[in-house]
């Protein structure tokens, strides 16, 4: 079974697996192979083609997750449906990079998935609760000499400023300082900074390539920031 997973074409084992997901939807038996070797040869091979067939074929189990959610009214009203399915995979594929979990069944992936959709729709949900109205123009930046600055200002700067040392790049840090330091939403930065970014998908690729950048320097910036 093993050598003729591992010999299956991409584009056939994705439709295989499209037809397990349609199976474990209507709550019938399933063997789940099919997914978890697409699985497989995404994140242990790091194939693009086969991440970008598993999200084809995960995205409409998601969708049917987020109009199921208990938040999904609130939730929608911020952001797309779209755009939630794309937080997600984002989300779950720095996870999965990070500490490469060992899933042994088709259940146990959605299982993990499932709980990254809701995890995105609670950060979204709580983010747009404590925010506050931010007025925003072609590269602002942090002010460093407000009047009667409070401590908890100066920290922030701060962190901001040890932050923003490690990023070499002014695309990457005007984008940081408005997902970081603004607490925007990637849509709202579309929206808002249209003239700087227009296309969703390069936040996306700009938000991964400076999350990377900080992970590697990631003991410079607790010497920056004193972390014990």
């Amino acid at each position: 079974m093993e050598e003729t997973l591992s010999e299956l074409n991409l584009t056939v084992l994705a439709n295989y697996c499209i037809l397990e997901l349609q199976r474990s939807r209507r709550h019938e038996p399933v063997d789940g192979g099919y997914c978890l070797e697409l699985f497989r040869r995404a994140v242990e091979q790091q194939t693009d083609q086969a991440w970008t067939l598993l999200q084809q074929c995960l995205s409409e189990t998601i969708r049917l997750w987020l109009r199921t959610h208990p938040g999904m009214s609130q939730a929608l009203q911020h952001d797309s449906e779209e755009n939630y399915i794309a937080l997600t995979f984002s989300r779950f594929w720095q996870a999965v990079q990070e500490h490469p979990p060992e899933f042994p069944s088709l259940k146990a992936v959605l299982s993990y998935l499932h709980a990254t959709l809701h995890g995105v729709i609670i950060d979204v949900l709580r983010s747009y609760q404590r925010r506050q109205e931010i007025s925003l123009t072609p590269f602002e930046t942090p002010s460093l000499h407000k009047e009667a600055e409070e401590p908890g200002d100066q920290e922030d700067d701060y962190t901001w400023e040890s932050i923003e040392s490690l990023l070499p790049h002014a695309r990457e840090r005007r984008l940081a300082y408005l997902l970081y330091y603004c607490g925007l939403k990637p849509r709202e930065i579309v929206l808002r900074c249209a003239d700087e970014f227009s296309d969703i998908k390069e936040i996306y690729r700009l938000n991964h390539n400076l999350v990377d950048r900080l992970r590697r320097n990631r003991e410079r910036l607790r010497w920056l920031l004193r972390v014990e």
